[in-house]
């Protein structure tokens, strides 16, 4: 499957998945080197599970950050995230770990590894023709498969505890559970679990739309059939008044399967 001159890296982002398929790598006998890209706006318990993770592996760690975090970058850039457009993720991320890819990993012989499973083979593809020339992997695609329940028992085996935010009922590790690309139900979690991080993500908001002059937000309102801003702060006095929120809404956080990695 692979060569003996491949260098394996993976896209380490401290979740349960991208830890799994660096260890299926590892019982497979190769010795993959594993990046991760901070981009400052982490849950605490993202770091524990890092260093703990790494330590079972026994494996390199390369931490990469653009030295800003999200709400840096929006300013920056004048225009803040949302459900279609992750300048955050794109700059602090998918930019970041390109560039170190381009200096330390030689297209012709290095494997990227990504956390993707089973049922994400169309993730799979959008990451293969957005990271190319580098050839691009998902150790948890092929069998045995596994479920999200399945992998974190895995983990708890291997004297792991998952990171909190999976207990919690995220569905990902990424941005202290704040990721701008996730729908109403992730930040509803996020209101109800973490209030002092949403209220602080609140106000973050609302000082750009004040300093950029302009009706923009995180959310979307699709209600009624049209599609309008809807602010976190009209979010979270939706969900305090008791009126109906999109809990289908997870939005798609998603930060490598995209074709804006080389905007």
């Amino acid at each position: 499957m692979y060569s003996d001159s491949s260098k394996h890296f993976v896209n380490f982002s401290g979740g349960v998945s991208s830890y799994l398929a660096a260890k299926r790598l590892v019982d497979q006998g190769l010795r993959p080197t594993l990046v991760f890209a901070d981009t400052l706006t982490e849950d605490e318990d993202l770091y524990r599970f890092l260093d703990e993770t790494v330590a079972v592996l026994g494996l390199d760690l390369v931490r990469l950050s653009d030295g800003r975090d999200i709400w840096q970058v929006f300013r920056d850039k004048r225009y803040l995230g949302n459900t279609r457009i992750d300048p955050c993720s794109r700059i602090l991320k998918r930019e970041l770990m390109d560039r170190w890819y381009e200096q330390n990993a030689d297209p012709a012989t290095a494997v990227i590894h990504l956390g993707y499973d089973w049922s994400e083979e169309h993730r799979l593809e959008r990451s293969r023709k957005a990271m190319a020339p580098w050839r691009v992997e998902a150790p948890l695609a092929d069998p045995p498969y596994l479920n999200p329940q399945q992998m974190r028992a895995e983990v708890r085996s291997d004297g792991i505890e998952p990171p909190r935010l999976y207990a919690m009922g995220f569905q990902h590790n990424n941005c202290g559970g704040a990721c701008v690309k996730a729908g109403q139900a992730s930040w509803r979690l996020l209101l109800e679990h973490l209030p002092d991080r949403y209220a602080y993500h609140e106000q973050q908001e609302q000082d750009f739309r004040d300093w950029i002059g302009k009706d923009v937000s995180i959310l979307r309102d699709r209600a009624g059939g049209t599609t309008k801003t809807m602010t976190l702060r009209e979010f979270r006095e939706r969900v305090e008044a008791g009126k109906k929120t999109d809990q289908l809404d997870w939005g798609a956080c998603s930060c490598f399967d995209t074709q804006q990695v080389r905007e």
